[in-house]
């Protein structure tokens, strides 16, 4: 099976492609350059969930009728919230959430959904998200997914009292969700926390042990996804 990883940066489309060794085929997609390596291509789609979801189309449009996608993947790194997801670990998640799509009232905000339409969350497949967290060691539970990176202790306290046990933020998988929703194609977020959710301190952001942690989640989870069949469960 054909799997698309779409990450935001090269930096992470690199640390996903180590993990499968050897030198990735370069192959141009519009808008990207997509990395194949064996059954996995990977691209950097950009940041935040408009530039990921037309990435992550584009890709999905673009595969040959004999070879499509059984899979798509949001991967890279972002943050955690504390004490569930510390510098270094790994989240792969059970709910992909759209935490600021919505509308701000005088009682707070409101999600698109209590607005009559459209939808604020996607829910990959439970087998395969129980298989990855198997295999990686990673914490499984709701991936926020911001269009602008959670900066203040109050905006912490807001996002955790709207979603319960979220475990991470980051900027581009609902977009991917999007584009693998229209495309009938299962979708799964994994990701390496490299900073803790809120007051911004760069000093204590772990970027390169974040990588390393995704390089060794794809080596494990490898396998699982390449093997996966969304009918066997």
């Amino acid at each position: 099976m054909r799997v698309l990883v779409v990450t935001a940066v090269p930096v992470e489309r690199d640390a996903v492609t180590r993990a499968f060794g050897g030198t990735p085929e370069a192959l141009a997609v519009p808008g990207a350059e997509l990395h194949r390596s064996g059954a996995f291509d990977v691209l950097a789609g950009g940041a935040g969930p408009s530039a990921a979801a037309a990435a992550a189309a584009f890709a999905l449009a673009s595969a040959s009728a004999s070879q499509p996608y059984g899979l798509v993947v949001s991967a890279g790194i972002g943050g955690g919230f504390a004490p569930a997801a510390p510098l270094g670990s790994l989240v792969v998640a059970s709910d992909i959430v759209a935490a600021d799509l919505g509308a701000e009232t005088p009682d707070g905000f409101l999600p698109v959904t209590s607005l009559g339409f459209g939808r604020d969350r996607f829910v990959p497949p439970p087998a395969l998200v129980r298989e990855v967290a198997t295999a990686t060691g990673a914490a499984a539970g709701p991936v926020l997914t911001v269009s602008t990176v959670t900066g203040t202790a109050a905006r912490t306290a807001a996002l955790l009292a709207a979603h319960p046990g979220a475990l991470a933020e980051a900027m581009e998988g609902f977009g991917v969700a999007e584009a693998a929703e229209r495309a009938g194609v299962p979708v799964l977020e994994l990701r390496a926390v490299s900073n803790a959710v809120g007051p911004r301190d760069r000093d204590a952001w772990r970027i390169g042990d974040a990588l390393a942690a995704l390089t060794e989640a794809f080596g494990k989870s490898g396998p699982v996804l390449e093997g996966w069949n969304r009918h066997d469960h």
